[in-house]
């Protein structure tokens, strides 16, 4: 019988001996070994006896060496028995392992053929009628609803891998493995059997779901019967995560509400929409120990999509993990039916009262005599915060408070008058640092229960903090209205002295003596216009000249004279942003917020250090985050301007845009720097906002609007570049009408414009002015110079009269106020030019010039 002949018989079916393609081919069978070792050991016997020691020397040898061959042959055979009983216990373990399967299993080679298969494979195949055994290819060929899934994990098992495939029986298959009655459920898994690292043979496993695919139909349609019981019950249900999203609504709650149940089930509900909000806020406020489960009763109205308000009862419960994180509510919903006759008219008055309890905007809660909450309303955990069933009311107020807090329970309960505890908030999470006023009034229980305290909070937050808003815009609306009335003053007697000193240095050479004194003089001058300047920027009524531009041009072309302002212990970056989007500001005006918060900078870090200033775009999206109440949602330009200094503290925080205030060392600092940055950029329509940590540094951020070019900016830029050459011939003539309630500035305009060859008539008010015309004609007048601020009639009123007496004149306004203080007072059409104060001869010759050539 020949190797391939040979059968082995497993459950009384022939299959191929198992892993026999794995045998070693050298092995050997052990009784061939043991009869060559007999053999030789005997004819070297034979040989020893025939010659009795006369046997020639390589007789002896031969006989040596079938002695040493026959000892080699029985060592063979003793090692193919050691080795055969070894293989042999192996293959009855591995039957016994695979015959112990619940499963049929079956084990083939990468020929395809069986080599073993358990007693269940075997009552499977046999229940097939199959003439041999097959492997499980086979064993459904001709079943189309299985042969291709099969197929597929004989091509998984070839590639060396492990599959599954599930499949379903029809009640009455022929295929095997199927019931006669019920349809059946069934799993098929391939493995590959590796043996030293490379894949011999394939098993095959064939398990049947059946009873445990029944089992959990069973289970779901029990599961589907609670749930169509919950759903149909005479009380509310639903659960939510603890941001407020619904996960479940049943049926009843939906239908009171009027929610969709798929939309109620999507998880696109919010608690918030179907509460009240301060009811919202206290379901999903609860608090407890972590791994306890907070569970509370809760009288409130739930809002329907309509509009209708639904007296409820809810009872809440919340489980806490062990790290004290709050898992999905669940909260059963009890409608209470104020007009029904169900409801005992002692039941109504509760029930009322309840209602008047929960609804009540303020906090209201019930503490003993430690201050331990009995029972507390909605409003209270919108004011203090989460509140425990064993919360402590002196535990919600910050330390400060607590004393006064409890020594005003222990009064309320002996029943003394007490006034109300301003107190922040300190319980931590939004409330935190929450202002709040707290009343108590004792409240006697019936029988001999001890009398309790009642305690009403009160948010007061936004009311100090409008206080505060109030107070503050007080105090800065006098300041600046003290400061621009100064600089108004200011400004008038800046420009007689700056206007006087233009006539004497013009009758002077540099070479006389008297030359530098009077260069000295316009020179400060020129210095305290500049500090006028701040303190009309301040109040914001500075003169602004915008302009579109870019800040990256800007930016660039200060860079030079920033390097000299800072000095060579400050390092100065300057990251431009991509594609920066254009602004519509005063650029001198720019340049002196960047200088000034450059300067505060270089002082920040007298060791030196470095100061970056980056700009970038602002999308609509990201400036809606940054702060809604201050600054309106649009697109900006941000400019930022950050230093490495020493930073700054709260309280200085707070004080820095204050006028005058400081804190650099007397003489050093006027505290109009930052004053003024914060004018000319509330000016110009933008927003700053500061951020400042000790020992690292403050940053600034500047957000402007963001400008879009129109064919009037275009127009506008052309009529620049045309009036930028200045005509080198100031002088003219015509007659120009002067009208100023200021002598000296009167006397020098009236002398600097006759000096350059214009009759000039003067005026002191716009009453003044109207007779003047009066008596030389209006037609005679080619030009109108007017001061904004007169008594009796002021500049814009006086243009409206001349247009009245159709006087065409061009107009030229002068004043120490801004322009936009007085052109809303103005035909939206009207045409005039503007000439801030205090300017010199030379930009008065200049304007006069300009308008008598249009």
């Amino acid at each position: 019988m020949t190797k391939d002949d040979a059968t082995q018989t497993v459950a009384g079916q022939p299959v191929q001996p198992a892993f026999q393609a794995s045998e070693p081919a050298q092995a050997g069978n052990p009784m061939v070994a043991l009869v060559l070792a007999v053999l030789l050991a005997g004819a070297a016997g034979l040989i020893a006896y025939r010659f009795e020691g006369d046997a020639p020397v390589w007789l002896l040898g031969g006989a040596a060496v079938f002695s040493f061959c026959g000892l080699l042959a029985l060592i063979g055979w003793i090692g193919g028995v050691v080795h055969f009983s070894r293989k042999s216990r192996q293959i009855v373990f591995l039957e016994g392992v695979l015959n112990g399967l619940s499963d049929p299993a079956v084990v083939i080679d990468l020929r395809g053929r069986v080599v073993f298969a358990n007693g269940r494979y075997v009552g499977l195949s046999s229940s097939a009628e199959r003439a041999r055994m097959v492997g499980v290819e086979n064993l459904y060929a001709g079943y189309p609803e299985v042969s291709e899934l099969v197929y597929r994990l004989a091509q998984t098992g070839k590639e060396g891998k492990a599959g599954r495939e599930d499949f379903k029986l029809a009640a009455g298959s022929a295929a095997p493995g199927a019931r006669a009655e019920t349809p059946s459920w069934h799993s098929i898994f391939v493995e590959p059997v590796v043996h030293d690292g490379r894949q011999t043979h394939t098993m095959w496993r064939i398990v049947d779901n059946t009873d445990a695919r029944i089992s959990q139909e069973t289970a779901f349609e029990k599961l589907q019967d609670i749930i169509r019981y919950l759903d149909e019950a005479p009380a509310g249900f639903f659960s939510a995560t603890s941001s407020g999203a619904v996960e479940y609504m049943n049926v009843t709650l939906a239908e009171w509400l009027g929610f969709d149940l798929i939309e109620a089930a999507s998880g696109a509900v919010q608690v918030s929409q179907f509460t009240p909000a301060e009811s919202a806020k206290l379901l999903s406020r609860v608090t407890a120990k972590p791994g306890e489960t907070f569970a509370d009763l809760f009288d409130m109205d739930v809002i329907a999509q309509d509009g209708r308000s639904i007296p409820v009862r809810v009872l809440h419960s919340v489980e806490f993990d062990e790290d004290g994180a709050a898992g999905a509510s669940r909260s059963l919903v009890l409608k209470q039916q104020i007009g029904s006759r169900s409801v005992q008219s002692s039941g109504l008055a509760e029930l009322k009262l309840r209602r008047f309890f929960n609804n009540a905007p303020i906090g209201i809660a019930e503490v003993d005599d430690t201050g331990r909450i009995q029972s507390s309303n909605t409003a209270l955990a919108t004011t203090v915060g989460p509140v425990a069933s064993d919360t402590n009311i002196i535990s919600l107020v910050d330390e400060p408070s607590r004393t006064a807090v409890k020594d005003a329970i222990t009064a309320a309960r002996q029943g003394k008058r007490v006034p109300p505890q301003d107190v922040k908030f300190g319980s931590g999470g939004e409330q935190a640092g929450r202002s709040g006023q707290i009343f108590f009034s004792r409240m006697d229980d019936a029988g001999d229960d001890p009398a309790s305290v009642i305690v009403y909070t009160v948010d007061t937050t936004e009311h100090k903090t409008l206080e505060l808003q109030f107070a503050q815009s007080q105090k800065m609306q006098a300041v600046g209205q003290l400061a621009g009335g100064v600089a108004h003053d200011f400004n008038n007697m800046l420009t007689a002295i700056i206007g006087f000193s233009d006539l004497l240095l013009a009758k002077h050479r540099p070479t006389d003596p008297s030359f530098q004194d009077i260069m000295n003089i316009k020179q400060n001058a020129n210095r305290a216009a500049n500090l006028v300047r701040q303190l009309l920027a301040f109040s914001r009524r500075q003169t602004l000249r915008p302009e579109v531009l870019s800040l990256t041009d800007t930016l660039s072309d200060l860079g030079n004279l920033l390097n000299r302002l800072l000095g060579e212990k400050v390092e100065l970056e300057i990251t431009h942003g991509r594609d920066l989007g254009l602004v519509k500001v005063d650029v001198n005006q720019f340049e002196q917020v960047v200088m000034n918060l450059a300067v505060n900078a270089r002082d920040a870090m007298p060791g030196g250090g470095r100061l970056a200033i980056r700009t970038s775009n602002l999308a609509e999206d990201e400036a809606a985050k940054v702060d809604p109440s201050l600054m309106p949602a649009g697109e900006y330009v941000l400019c930022e301007v950050s230093d490495t200094g020493t930073g700054m503290e709260k309280d200085v925080l707070d004080k820095i845009y204050e006028p005058f205030f400081s804190t650099k060392e007397v003489g050093k600092g006027t505290g109009l720097g930052l004053a003024t940055v914060y004018g000319i950029v509330k000016q110009t329509g933008g927003f700053i906002f500061c951020d400042s940590e000790l020992e690292k540094g403050t940053t600034f951020r500047i957000y402007l609007p963001r400008h879009y070019m129109t064919a009037e900016d275009v127009a506008h830029e052309k009529e620049s570049e045309r009036k930028e050459v200045k005509p080198a011939d100031l002088t003219g003539e015509g007659t120009v009408l002067l009208v100023e309630d200021e002598d000296a500035v009167r006397a020098f305009a009236s002398r600097a414009l006759a000096s350059r060859g214009y009759n000039v008539l003067e005026a002191d008010s716009g009453v003044s002015a109207l007779a003047v015309i009066e008596e030389h004609g209006g037609d005679k007048i080619d030009l109108v110079i007017s001061d904004v601020v007169m008594p009796e009639m002021d500049g814009p009123s006086l243009l409206k009269e001349l247009r009245k007496r159709e006087m065409s004149s061009n107009v030229i306004f002068i004043s120490g106020y801004a322009e936009d203080a007085f052109a809303k007072n103005l035909d939206e059409n009207e045409k005039f030019s503007f000439l801030p104060k205090p300017f010199s001869l030379k930009q008065l010759a200049g304007a006069v010039k300009e308008a008598m050539k249009g």
